[in-house]
């Protein structure tokens, strides 16, 4: 098994770790959908160790990944990945007490957001959802470079992109979930909260 790096995650682990001492609950467990290397969720666990983090991923590389970073760093809060698509219900998880989604929106069909959410609906307790990504505010690009970006994405594959905040909250409105926060981030990336209404 290999250990993937990615060295964006590396650079907004820091970052995004103060958004979430803030806004995820004291105790409880964590769903990370779409864990990637793993490099995330052993930051984060190591930083919030009253936190149960449960990391998932649909790609069998990246759950590799997330098992071999997670053999090099003994932590007791951290379970072992599950195999999770979010088109594909019931997740396998039956409940939890927040839900951390980083990088994925922008990198799936929009299907995945509408059943991100959709899923969440099903298992979340009361907690927060956290996305954190690039997004399009008012239709509009936040910067160059996420125009850039999103044009990368869509050459790659149609039905990627850089989503439109608006929908997205829409969609998490049509779920039972309000916007309760956003907070800039570096390189242009906003973290994202939603709660229950």
């Amino acid at each position: 098994m290999t250990a993937l790096s990615s060295p964006a995650a590396e650079r907004n682990k820091g970052p995004i770790l103060e958004v979430l001492r803030r806004v995820l609950p004291q105790t409880g467990t964590v769903l990370e959908i779409a864990s990637g290397t793993g490099q995330h969720v052993i930051h984060f666990a190591q930083a919030l160790p009253a936190l149960t983090w449960q990391p998932s991923d649909a790609d069998p590389e990246a759950r590799s990944s997330v098992t071999t970073y997670l053999a090099a760093h003994v932590l007791p809060n951290v379970l072992g990945p599950l195999d999770l698509d979010v088109h594909a219900r019931p997740w396998p998880i039956p409940a939890c007490d927040a839900i951390v989604c980083i990088n994925m929106i922008h990198i799936s069909p929009w299907t995945a957001t509408e059943a991100l959410f959709a899923g969440t609906n099903e298992v979340l307790r009361d907690g927060v959802v956290y996305l954190y990504g690039p997004y399009r505010l008012h239709g509009a690009h936040t910067a160059p470079s996420n125009a850039a970006f999103d044009r990368s994405l869509r050459a790659q594959n149609p039905q990627w992109g850089v989503r439109d905040l608006e929908e997205v909250t829409a969609v998490a409105g049509a779920a039972g979930f309000g916007l309760a926060e956003t907070v800039q981030m570096p390189a242009n990336n906003l973290s994202v909260v939603f709660r229950r209404v």
